[in-house]
C-alpha cells in the first residue's frame, strides 16, 4: 500500500480530516507528485475541476458545495499508449460509474464528467486504473451542503 493511500485512509477515518486533507492536497499540487507504475508509464497529473478549456483544467476543486451539479476529472498520462485507462468514479466507497479511454499516444490527456445530485454530499473519488485494472492514481474531493456553512475550496490549476 502506498504512502498516499495509507494517508488518505487515515484522514478519511478521522473527525477533523478536512483541514489535514486540504494541507496535504496543496502540498501535493505544489510538487506535482508523479506516480509511476512498473512498466514505466505514469500519471503526471489528475485533478477535479469545474471546467475544461483548451483540453486543460481551469482550476483544482478540493471541496465543492452542492449548488454546483457538474464536476470534471482531468488526467495527464504518459507512456500508456495502446492501453485502455479507466476513470472509476466512487461515492462514499461505492462505484458509481466508469469511463474508459483508449490511449493513442505517448502523452495523452483525458477527462470525464459527472453530474452530481445535491443530496449526494460526502466523499467522492476517482480511481484511475490501467489496462489490467490496477490502480495507478487516486484523487478525492468533498461535496458539501451549501446550507451547512461550508464553502467550496478551489485552487488555481496545476501547471
Amino acid at each position: 500500500m502506498s504512502v498516499n493511500s495509507r494517508l488518505t485512509r487515515y484522514l478519511v477515518g478521522r473527525k477533523y480530516w478536512q483541514p489535514a486533507l486540504l494541507i496535504w492536497l496543496m502540498f501535493c499540487s505544489l510538487g506535482h507528485a508523479e506516480q509511476a507504475n512498473d512498466n514505466g508509464s505514469w500519471v503526471v497529473n489528475g485533478v477535479f475541476t469545474s471546467q475544461i478549456a483548451d483540453r486543460r483544467p481551469v482550476d483544482q476543486v478540493l471541496i465543492l458545495t452542492n449548488d454546483v451539479d457538474t464536476i470534471y476529472f482531468y488526467t495527464d498520462l504518459h507512456r500508456f499508449q495502446g492501453q485502455t485507462i479507466t476513470h472509476r468514479w466512487e461515492y462514499e466507497g461505492n462505484v458509481i460509474s466508469e469511463k474508459k479511454f483508449d490511449v493513442a499516444g505517448p502523452s495523452w490527456r483525458v477527462y470525464s464528467v459527472k453530474k452530481l445530485k445535491p443530496n449526494m454530499t460526502g466523499k467522492w473519488s476517482v480511481v484511475v486504473t490501467d489496462n489490467n485494472g490496477w490502480p495507478v492514481y487516486v484523487a478525492i474531493f468533498e461535496y458539501v451542503s451549501q446550507n451547512s456553512g461550508s464553502k467550496s475550496v478551489i485552487l488555481p490549476p496545476p501547471e
